[in-house]
């Protein structure tokens, strides 16, 4: 059973509440090194930790003063605590501040998708069990290839998603550094040791070296770790609207009671969530696309990033959460037509079987040019006129030379195609049921 989708879920990451709670963290988390160090008295601390609260129609009332939003925080703050207020920020700059919180939204972001996949391989794997042997047609260009199985294609879209899941613990690993370094990050007026203290608290490492911010590379990489999972979604709903068009027909997305298709056509049955899938696919990319621009700054830091992350941040977490799960309950409804898959398979009156022909004709002593000719020449008959390729086979005087009747029957085989199905299933989910 799939759980509920809950955008609250991810939403309240990127709530104002919930980011000026991760600044405060860091504030705070700031005051304690300092006071450690003894550069804060603990009654300071004591006071600061005990009355500073976040109150965002104060914080907004401040900022349209200001015009900073950092500043209009911290004068919020200094509000609940008098004369110890001039202890919170000491050293900081507001990047300090606002990279270090933004990793651990971006951290906390990733676990939530983290969860979004884990969900999504249960499903692909049960799929992909279930449709082991279910034949169908593999297609290249669109073009009926050589048979696979839908399991084959399920087993290959569930390794493709444990590849996204290690792209984003890898993404996830190089977004979890903060800073607390001051203006151009040379520690002139904090010590390092606030830097360790603090990113140690909220799970981050502190950054070997950094400018003003964080660098930005690192943010690229995250998001565009989600673009590829989103793009792998898009390949996959592709597929899935494929097999659904009418003269196709081998898989559908469920359509439930009471589900309409066309305002207009009553016996419609559209692949709207796949389509749906596929166009928020192109929100993602380019959001990897705007990240990617935020990697070259002026000097040791411009603010040509941070309206950028502010759309970004929570867009392109939300929406790929949503796919996932979107796109994880429709795969466990999906409804495949094994019959149809037959039913096509079978409609090229077996010239599917070509290659197998070709090599066999080879083995028996036959120049590989003079093989193909031949078998070529039969299978275009095949298709053009309709007629059982396996019956012109039979009354080509150069393939009778090498090949007898019973030796075709045994070619005419689909189990040739799938004699190493146990060995990809094996290897895709390690031997296990």
């Amino acid at each position: 059973m799939i759980p509920r989708y809950s955008r609250e879920i991810m939403t309240k990451i990127w709530s104002p509440e919930n980011r000026y709670k991760k600044w405060l963290d860091v504030e705070i988390l700031a005051c304690e090194a300092m006071a450690k160090l003894s550069k804060i008295p603990e009654s300071a601390l004591k006071n600061i930790k005990e009355n500073v609260s976040i109150k965002v129609e104060r914080i907004d009332e401040i900022e349209k003063t200001t015009k900073h939003d950092v500043i209009a925080f911290l004068t919020s703050l200094t509000e609940k605590v008098g004369e110890d207020g001039r202890f919170i920020h000491m050293g900081l700059t507001s990047s300090d501040v606002l990279d270090t919180a933004l990793a651990v939204q971006l951290k906390e972001s990733a676990e939530i998708l983290l969860e979004d996949i884990d969900q999504l391989l249960v499903v692909l794997k049960r799929r992909a069990l279930e449709n082991k042997n279910t034949l169908m047609i593999g297609r290249s260009h669109g073009i009926h290839a050589e048979p696979i199985t839908f399991g084959l294609k399920m087993a290959l879209w569930y390794q493709e998603m444990q590849r996204n899941r290690q792209r984003l613990v890898q993404a996830k690993e190089s977004i979890s550094y903060g800073k607390i370094s001051g203006a151009v990050g040379t520690f002139s007026f904090v010590d390092p040791f606030v830097e360790e203290y603090v990113c140690s608290k909220l799970g981050l490492h502190a950054a070997p070296v950094s400018s003003q911010i964080i660098q930005r590379d690192r943010h690229a990489e995250f998001f565009t770790s989600l673009a590829i999972i989103a793009s792998s979604l898009d390949k996959f709903a592709q597929e899935i609207r494929l097999l659904q068009r009418t003269e196709v027909r081998e898989a559908e997305e469920y359509f439930s009671p009471g589900q309409k298709g066309s305002s207009a056509m009553p016996h419609k049955r559209n692949p709207v969530i796949s389509e749906n899938l596929s166009g928020l696919a192109r929100l993602v990319r380019s959001y990897a696309v705007a990240a990617l621009e935020d990697i070259a700054l002026w000097h040791e830091r411009d603010i040509s990033h941070s309206s950028v992350e502010r759309v970004i941040g929570p867009d392109a977490t939300i929406v790929l959460d949503f796919m996932l799960y979107r796109f994880t309950n429709m795969m466990d409804k999906l409804v495949t037509y094994p019959e149809r898959m037959i039913y096509n398979l079978n409609m090229t009156h077996g010239v599917i079987f070509s290659q197998m022909v070709l090599l066999a004709l080879i083995e028996k002593g036959t120049t590989r040019e003079d093989a193909y000719a031949v078998v070529q020449n039969n299978a275009m008959k095949s298709w053009q006129e309709g007629l059982e390729f396996r019956n012109l086979l039979e009354k080509d005087s150069t393939v009778a030379k090498y090949l007898q009747k019973k030796e075709l029957a045994a070619i005419f085989n689909v189990n040739n195609f799938l004699k190493n199905l146990d060995f990809i299933f094996n290897r895709v989910f390690e031997d296990k049921k």
